[in-house]
């Protein structure tokens, strides 16, 4: 400590002692962060510039005095008592809330000093860079958002598998969609792909980076629903866990919720939706007031709302504030054409999944899968295919390998339907032939098992260029 003192006793230095001395001295003094250094008995032994000109004294008038008498509500001389450091105080200095720093210096175990340090010169400083940190994370992200929404729409909309008009339109509806703040209410049969739809939506909009927060309305009794909806404060039922919980509104704010089977909803629960809609606000179980939310409701049903209305079932104001901006996903035997693009794209799923390499889905297999009205729509689709995964022994799926149900119910369609479809898939195996092999008709002919004069002759049908 005596070689930090200020020059009052007799010191036999070297010149090079006194130079690096004074070069200590210029380098704390040309610290922008204001420091003290006292000795074992609280007496100040350094006081750099920025300090002195924060307390307003000269830096020669606080050397030898007790820190006490120069640093106002110092606790530094209790530093040196305790020998514990305290970090991040807040210290009342003139008309300043400074944040301060106090750290005991020790030799062999024994306190031979402390130093002090402001940190922040008042809590202002703090909350302004706060607010300039929030404001660069807020700018960040929206940039962010911004690009990843440019490189991955594409993506996003490849998740839902069709061609069909119908699904070229709603696609191009999601795009819209996925732009705006409004409420969206996906409508369909079961198994159609309305949560998939929804996740599109969040995942192409601004708010792709917060929470997507789904909850089955259907799947969870009335009683629950309510605090798992909304949450809940401590103690405020038997057996409410301590400290609260959070409702799936509060954890999907600045995000989506996914109220999915919404028409599922008791009388009472809908007019608590309908107020956090209103108010953009809900109120734990318990709470003595609402806190306010930022979130985007997409729910969903297969139930035909418009009739529960009639019966007095659905609440009308409800259906109007849910549905400003409607989604029909239409049932699968109503876009036959997709029926083989989805094929493949869960063959490839399973085939990476379960490491199986099934190659296609011969025609006369195709036909009978094409002609089923499936009345569980993609998802008894995707379960059939995994079903015949778990018992195939060959590299493609024939008829023999399909459900009894599908075979034996199969829809008796016309001949020209049929063929219709037929040439839609032939026209779709051959386009993927002629670009996984970058147009090398010898080598896409071979793939297909036909020779290359056969294969310009259905190129031609079809109206393939090349």
């Amino acid at each position: 400590m005596d070689i930090l003192k200020d020059h009052g006793g007799d010191f036999n230095e070297t010149n090079t002692f006194k130079y690096e001395c004074q070069a200590l001295r210029n380098v704390f003094d040309s610290v922008l962060e204001c420091i003290v250094v006292v000795d074992a008995s609280g007496y100040i032994q350094m006081i750099n510039k920025s300090y002195a000109e924060f307390l307003e004294i000269n830096t020669h008038e606080a050397i030898g005095k007790h820190v006490t008498k120069v640093i106002e509500n110092t606790r530094l001389h209790e530093v040196l008592k305790t020998g514990k450091a305290e970090v991040e105080q807040i210290q009342r200095i003139g008309n300043n809330d400074a944040v301060t720093m106090r750290v005991p210096i020790k030799e062999n175990g024994t306190i031979v000093g402390a130093i002090g340090r402001v940190i922040y010169r008042d809590v202002k400083e703090v909350r302004e860079l706060y607010h300039k940190l929030e404001t660069a994370k807020r700018e960040l992200s929206y940039y962010r958002r911004r690009l990843k929404i440019v490189q991955g729409s594409h993506d996003v909309l490849d998740t839902i598998v069709g061609d069909s008009p119908r699904m070229k339109e709603l696609k191009s509806m999601v795009a819209k969609l996925a732009q705006s703040d409004s409420t969206v209410l996906i409508t369909g049969e079961s198994g159609t792909g309305k949560e998939v739809f929804a996740n599109a939506i969040h995942e192409m909009s601004e708010r792709r980076y917060e929470n997507f927060v789904k909850i089955n309305c259907a799947a969870i009794p009335e009683n629950i629903l309510e605090s798992e909806l909304f949450g809940y404060t401590d103690g405020s039922f038997t057996g409410a866990r301590k400290g609260g919980k959070p409702g799936k509104f509060e954890l999907a704010n600045s995000g989506t919720i996914f109220l999915d089977e919404i028409g599922d909803m008791g009388f009472d629960m809908q007019a608590k939706i309908l107020r956090v809609i209103q108010e953009k606000s809900v109120e734990r179980i318990g709470a003595e007031k609402p806190c306010k939310i930022d979130v985007r409701i997409i729910a969903a049903t297969n139930q035909n709302l418009q009739e529960k209305i009639r019966k007095g079932e659905f609440r009308e104001d409800l259906y109007y504030r849910l549905s400003v901006v409607p989604l029909e996903i239409p049932p699968l035997r109503g876009r036959v054409e997709d029926i083989p693009l989805l094929c493949d794209f869960f063959l490839k799923k399973y085939n990476e999944k379960l490491g199986i390499g099934i190659d296609k889905i011969d025609n006369e297999a195709m036909g009978c899968i094409v002609s089923y009205k499936w009345p569980g729509n993609i998802r008894e689709l995707e379960n059939t295919i995994e079903r015949i995964y778990n018992f195939i022994d060959s590299n493609k799926i024939s008829k023999r390998h399909l459900p009894d149900r599908i075979i034996n119910n199969t829809e008796k369609l016309n001949l020209g339907s049929l063929n219709i479809m037929m040439d839609q898939y032939e026209k779709m195996i051959l386009l993927r032939a002629l670009e996984n092999y970058r147009d090398n008709k010898s080598k896409a002919a071979k793939v297909l098992g036909i020779n290359r004069t056969t294969l310009y002759q259905k190129m031609k049908k079809h109206g393939i260029s090349g």
